[in-house]
Parts: structure tokens; sequence; C-alpha cells
């Protein structure tokens, strides 16, 4: 239990009971970063030229029309959203069909995946403000000889241990930010992968994440690789410039 400026804060694990407000902070910690995309997105000098030169074209064919150029420009404007959006929608509906479908079967039941939730308030006035999933991922005895070989495998550490845990769903409801909630949680991911004997945790983040990046770097994380792949078409992923960063720490 911790207390801060008279916030009652209490780590504990998911229950049932916490389905539905569980499902809603993941849906709205997933869809906050569509705009925050898109503005990073828009602002990309490649991106600013082409809406500069579709505005001109909509000028010229409009006969010195500034609607037109506006028109123009805002048609591209809701092409780039639109990328940013199916990112995001399109991920946060994937794992909701998939893992998130069934919690107790995807996580509680396995005992290297832990779920847990941060719980604000006292007894009845008590409600659920933050959560934070870890799924273990144990080295095969395949794996475990690529690496006295010689051979890193996808999942393996560069100190030979390929026992690990990787972070997802770690969203505060936005009131309850800058209040060391966040924090907690992550510590609560660390112990555990600790407890399990894991070699390092990890998590990929989205560039417009930029909160999240900074807290990690606070805890420790440190940037090991990046990429452009998303789950959509490759060619939504390129209009949107959305980047992955996967971050880690060594335990």
């Amino acid at each position: 239990m911790a207390q801060k400026n008279n916030l009652q804060l209490n780590i504990r694990e998911y229950r049932p009971s916490d389905q539905r407000v569980v499902t809603e902070l993941f849906c709205d910690g997933v869809r906050e970063n569509i705009y925050p995309a898109f503005f990073k997105s828009m602002s990309h000098p490649d991106h600013v030229g082409v809406a500069l030169s579709i505005s001109m074209a909509g000028y010229i064919l409009g006969g010195s029309s500034y609607f037109q150029a506006l028109l123009f420009g805002a048609a591209w404007a809701g092409v780039i959203y639109f990328c940013c959006h199916e990112i995001y929608e399109g991920y946060m509906l994937r794992r909701l069909s998939a893992d998130m479908a069934d919690i107790q079967a995807n996580y509680l039941d396995n005992p290297n995946n832990g779920f847990w939730v941060a719980e604000a308030g006292d007894g009845e006035l008590s409600r659920v403000v933050g959560m934070v999933v870890v799924t273990g991922r144990r080295e095969t005895e395949e794996e475990h000889h690529d690496i006295l070989n010689g051979r890193l495998g996808t999942g393996s550490s560069a100190d030979g241990s390929g026992d690990s845990g990787e972070m997802s769903f770690l969203v505060v409801a936005f009131p309850w930010r800058r209040r060391k909630v966040g924090s907690q949680l992550t510590q609560r991911a660390l112990d555990f992968c600790k407890e399990r004997g894991f070699a390092r945790l990890l998590l990929d983040v989205s560039s417009p994440q930029t909160g999240a990046i900074s807290l990690l770097r606070k805890s420790g994380f440190i940037p090991t690789s990046s990429h452009n792949t998303t789950h959509s078409n490759r060619w939504i992923a390129k209009l949107a410039r959305i980047s992955v960063t996967r971050m880690e720490k060594f335990l």
C-alpha cells in the first residue's frame, strides 16, 4: 500500500469482476495515441510538403479558390488520420478478440504470466485506475543449444539467458497520471520477473507514446531496437510514420 497526497493505492492481481473497467482502460489507452500520432505525422517535412503541394493544386484547379485549396489540403490530412486510426484501432480490436477475450486462460492460468490492476481509494469507494500485464517466455532446450553454439534466437538475450518477460497494457487512467501509479505498476512487473527468475523485462512502445518512454527510461529501461512494422498494410504504416521501439531492462 502506498500513500501520496492522500492517495491510497493498492497493486493487486486481476479479478473477473474487473473485466469491464479493464477493457475500458485498455481501449482508452490505445485510442488516445491516435491524435498524437496524427499530429506527429503531419508535422513531418515530407507530409508538410505534400500538403502544400496538394493545396496549391487545389488552388489552381479551382480557379484561384482558397476554399478548394483548403479542401484539397484537408483531404490529405484525412488520409493521414485514417492511417493512424487504422493502426491503433486495428491493434485494439485484434487484442480484444485474442488474449483479452479470455484473461483467465491466457494470463492467470499460466504461472509465468501476470495481470495486475492499480486500485485507488478504500473499501466500497475504491476504483481501478491502472493496469499492467507480463507474459513470460521460457527458453527452450533448442534455443539454449543455439546460444551455446554462438547463435542467438529472436527472444534470447546477449548474456545467454532467454528467459524473459514481456510487459504490455501499461495503462493509467488520465486523471491519475503523474501520481506514481505507472511507476508502481512497472515495479510490480519487475518484481514478478525477478521472482520468476527472468533475465530481463522488455516491451514495445510506439513513437507517439512519449510519456511512457519517459517513465520507462526513469525506471532503467533502455532502447535496444526500432522498426516500422505494424499489423497494418505496409503503405498505411509508411504514411502514418509510426515507429516502434523495443525497450528492455536486464534484471
